[in-house]
């Protein structure tokens, strides 16, 4: 009698119908927590289903299917017709537990207990932003959204399944589809000058994935890389994450200049570059250079690790070729990315490694996740083939084209004085230079608060800099949004002064 007191004392406090978890859930939780923290007893007797349902005014269906539940789970025991009970096997000692209200996150006053490894990781800066994703002035790497070719990629999505493609649902190829290795070869081969075969192109996960990857294949613990200062914290966080030791090389006019730190002390097994267009200063590495980088590669053994993350988007000319197009000696390993082109969640790219390193990278590959989702793969495969691709990448150029151009007379009329905003041949970002002595951390807080997202220079730098400074995204907002963006953002930096 009084387990049936307390089931209709749980039952007499209503469900919410307006919440979007299932009146069968918010049953399944009152009841197992009941369970569990004593309020219902071992052996205890429950109402019938019909009856449950009359007391809280739901569905029957609802209510068995929470009992259901509770019986698969072990929390229940008995039989339709004979009564159903809270389990007898419920170990006593265990229940009378209070059940947390949010995730536990260890003991207090305790640290979790993680390897040197997992600690290393846990310290590491997360690459991405954790601001809201809606399109906001002046977010990084947000490719134009509102631009994309939603139809065609529906129509080819679709396409692909009326096929009944069941070879695309069974595990595949580590590598990637091999139509899709085939036709971004073909396609760097006419647009990138890169050489390659179909089968010297991995696809992965994005351009985090190939740079995890790339340091665990070329790397142990307690090697050195050389890394561009300022440069790109996801590539610093996989390095670090493998147990590099980083060696910061300064960039200049004519990119990274590591004349500075190629001696014996200084040794690197691996430089991780971004020729075309450095992140995130926007500065083309000079031939003399490229030439020269290449030249110690093959000296010292070591291995290039070009990053052409926004290669495609340049405004002035066409594209510039890649610097793997001038390797004779396979030391350079080829990076690029459709996160930039496409869509962030896509989660594609592709490296291209010399033919030495195909089979350790694929295995590699194989044990991260077996190989990538297929079924997008080959949509995408399509819209390259189908010559989409080309017309995309045109109609992205001019788009962004103009609306760097609208930022930079945005940012003449309205941030003179308190930001300069030069123009810049290609990418995704432009850079607003403060005055000297101007903590850059300190302004971007503060226009955060204001609602702009931006990325301080100096948080991309390990060294520190003799002038701070402001990354502004504009690819991903339109003219009217920019406007408004640089408006607010002068304001912000007025009452800032």
């Amino acid at each position: 009698m009084t387990a049936l007191c307390d089931v209709k004392r749980l039952a007499s406090r209503r469900l919410d119908i307006e919440s979007s978890s299932p009146l069968y859930r918010q049953l399944y939780d009152r009841l197992r927590r009941a369970i569990l923290t004593g309020n219902l007893r071992p052996g205890s007797k429950l109402p019938s289903t019909r009856g449950m349902a009359l007391e809280l005014g739901i569905a029957r269906n609802t209510v068995m299917a929470a009992y259901e539940q509770l019986l698969a789970e072990g929390y229940l025991e008995g039989e339709w017709g004979s009564g159903t009970y809270v389990s007898q096997a419920l170990p006593e000692h265990l229940l009378n537990a209070a059940l947390p209200d949010r995730p536990v996150t260890g003991a207090p006053g305790r640290s979790p207990q993680l390897s040197r490894r997992g600690a290393a990781l846990a310290a590491i800066p997360h690459p991405v932003g954790s601001e809201p994703v809606t399109a906001c002035a002046f977010r990084l790497g947000s490719p134009a959204l509102d631009a994309f070719p939603f139809e065609l990629w529906a129509r080819l999505t679709a396409g692909c399944w009326r096929r009944k493609p069941s070879h695309l649902l069974a595990y595949g190829d580590p590598a990637g589809h091999r139509p899709l290795r085939e036709a971004i070869a073909a396609y760097l081969a006419t647009s990138r000058g890169v050489q390659c075969h179909p089968s010297q192109v991995i696809i992965v996960s994005g351009s985090q994935q190939g740079l995890e990857l790339a340091a665990r294949v070329l790397l142990d613990p307690g090697d050195s890389a050389w890394i561009e200062d300022p440069g790109y914290r996801g590539a610093r966080g996989a390095f670090l994450a493998a147990g590099v030791r980083l060696i910061p090389v300064p960039v200049d006019e004519e990119g990274m200049n590591f004349s500075s730190v190629a001696d014996k002390r200084n040794r690197a097994r691996l430089a991780y570059i971004t020729p075309a267009h450095q992140y995130p200063l926007g500065i083309t590495m000079s031939v003399a250079r490229r030439l020269a980088l290449l030249e110690w590669a093959n000296g010292a053994n070591a291995w290039i690790l070009e990053d052409d993350y926004d290669g495609e988007f340049r405004y002035a000319g066409r594209p510039l070729a890649a610097l793997q197009g001038l390797d004779r000696q396979e030391r350079v390993i080829y990076l690029g990315t459709f996160s930039k082109v496409f869509f962030p969640s896509l989660r594609l790219g592709y490296l291209v490694v010399p033919w030495s390193l195909i089979d350790a990278f694929v295995r590699a590959r194989a044990l991260c996740d077996v190989h990538p989702p297929t079924v997008p793969q080959a949509v995408l495969a399509e819209f390259l083939t189908e010559g989409h691709f080309a017309r995309h990448l045109r109609r992205m150029r001019g788009l962004y084209a103009e609306r760097q151009e609208v930022f930079v007379r945005a940012a003449g009329r309205d941030l003179k004085g308190l930001l300069e905003v030069p123009s810049c041949d290609g990418g995704m970002h432009l850079i607003g230079w403060l005055a000297e002595g101007i903590d850059d951390r300190a302004v971007a807080r503060r226009v955060k608060a204001g609602g702009i997202v931006t990325m301080p220079l100096s948080s991309l730098a390990s060294r520190p800099l003799t002038r701070g400074a402001l990354l502004l995204g504009y690819t991903g907002i339109d003219a009217r949004t920019i406007r408004e963006g640089v408006r607010r953002l002068a304001e912000i930096l007025r009452k800032s002064r």
